[in-house]
């Protein structure tokens, strides 16, 4: 998506030539990616000549929403507490990012303690 929201549009050819070489990710990997963002709506495909051209049709901050829906959904009860809470204890967190999340809440919150 990040190649596609970037390009504004473009092949699979050219979403995988865009994709970090360190992925080295197959054409028919990328190519079937691209049609799981199509089927869940993400992306649509125009045709030009022989090739597909698929086009975002979702911005970066609804497909983010959508997808930690699903996330929350499929592995914590759809409870978004639950997945908080687990990203929480990840031991990879440092304390500038435990900082950074509760100035967050706290945003998000209205300024509530």
């Amino acid at each position: 998506m990040d190649v596609l929201w970037q390009k504004e549009s473009a092949t699979v050819g050219e979403v995988a030539e865009a994709l970090p070489k360190a992925l080295d990710l197959a054409y028919n990997t990328v190519l079937t990616t691209v049609r799981i963002l199509e089927q869940k709506g993400y992306v649509r495909h125009t045709k030009e000549g022989r090739a597909f051209v698929y086009h975002p049709v979702v911005d970066r901050q609804t497909a983010s929403r959508s997808e930690i829906g699903r996330l929350a959904n499929r592995f914590f009860g759809n409870s978004r507490e639950l997945l908080v809470l687990h990203i929480l204890q990840d031991e990879s967190m440092d304390r500038d990012e435990l900082q950074r999340l509760r100035q967050l809440i706290d945003e998000a919150a209205g300024g509530e303690q």
